[in-house]
């Protein structure tokens, strides 16, 4: 039983019913780090959008501190059923580190903004909802990290995803050489990071690197529009049972299968003690939608 408390937490990441993310993050231009939260059917999808377009969305000092802020506050908010995160700037999803930043830096200051981008991503990463990353133009070093942190990845077929780290003589540090490998293998990413390959869409969904590909067709945000769309599936869903089942699928992943199975019925013990899943057993036995409230 210590195990499993270890792992999961009583409906703890569902208890805080507060509305926390009231920091003026508005849609001004000048943020490089945009919050946007979608209404009318889509209620409870959020919008998190880069726009640090004259950096092509680099991770510098003031994105980062900023989506680390909004990450953070996302935590706790079970309000929020969905995450897409996007780029508000065409043509590019996010160039990794920004090094003309970084060149001025000490190697004190490196080795800490390293850390502060890395826990961000571990953030994105332990959101309780689903992460969808749609990457409509080159996600590169830290920006495939990021998207690697994501639960959903969808790319744009014209997309260039790459860990290229080893070009500079480094390795990637934000998470990318733990999380590559436990989705498409460790082989496949041991090539892609000692090679510093860089791939399009198509490449990466052949590796299982994406999700999904998607033509452009004139249209320049594709992946957004196919990550609403399956935000649109996920939202209808018991927003209790959808984030019990990342948090036994995430922590499974990390321990031997016996204790997974434990973790599985654990955080189904959660499920049943809630009114969604009563609201489930109506609705079907009335033959209608269910109408969830994430209690």
């Amino acid at each position: 039983m210590n195990v499993i408390n270890k792992f999961v937490n009583p409906l703890k990441i569902l208890s805080n019913s507060a509305w926390r993310l009231n920091r003026s993050y508005s849609s001004a231009s000048n943020e490089e780090v945009v919050f946007e939260k979608l209404g009318d059917n889509r209620q409870g999808v959020v919008v998190v959008g880069l726009n640090r377009a004259a950096a092509k969305n680099a991770f510098g000092q003031n994105l980062t501190r900023r989506l680390s802020n909004i990450i953070s506050d996302l935590q706790h908010n079970k309000e929020v059923k969905v995450v897409i995160l996007r780029s508000l700037v065409p043509g590019i999803f996010c160039a990794g580190a920004d090094l003309k930043e970084r060149k001025k830096q000490t190697p004190d200051e490196v080795v800490k903004f390293v850390s502060l981008l890395k826990s961000t991503l571990i953030g994105i990463e332990q959101l309780p909802m689903p992460v969808i990353a749609a990457v409509d133009g080159p996600a590169l070093g830290g920006g495939l990290e990021m998207a690697l942190a994501c639960d959903i990845r969808i790319a744009s077929n014209d997309a260039k995803l790459g860990l290229v780290e080893t070009r500079l003589a480094i390795i990637p540090g934000a998470g990318g050489t733990q999380r590559l490998p436990r989705i498409v293998g460790p082989s496949i990413a041991k090539e892609l990071i000692f090679t510093s390959r860089v791939m399009n869409g198509k490449e990466a969904k052949e590796l299982g690197v994406v999700n999904h590909v998607v033509d452009q067709n004139g249209t320049k945000d594709a992946a957004f529009q196919k990550a609403l769309q399956i935000a649109d599936e996920i939202v209808p869903n018991g927003p209790v049972g959808v984030r019990m089942a990342k948090k036994a699928i995430d922590k499974g992943l990390q321990i031997d299968l016996a204790v997974g199975y434990a973790i599985e019925e654990a955080c189904y013990a959660q499920v049943m003690v809630t009114k969604d899943r009563l609201e489930g057993l109506q609705a079907f036995a009335e033959k209608r939608k269910p109408i969830y409230k994430g209690e």
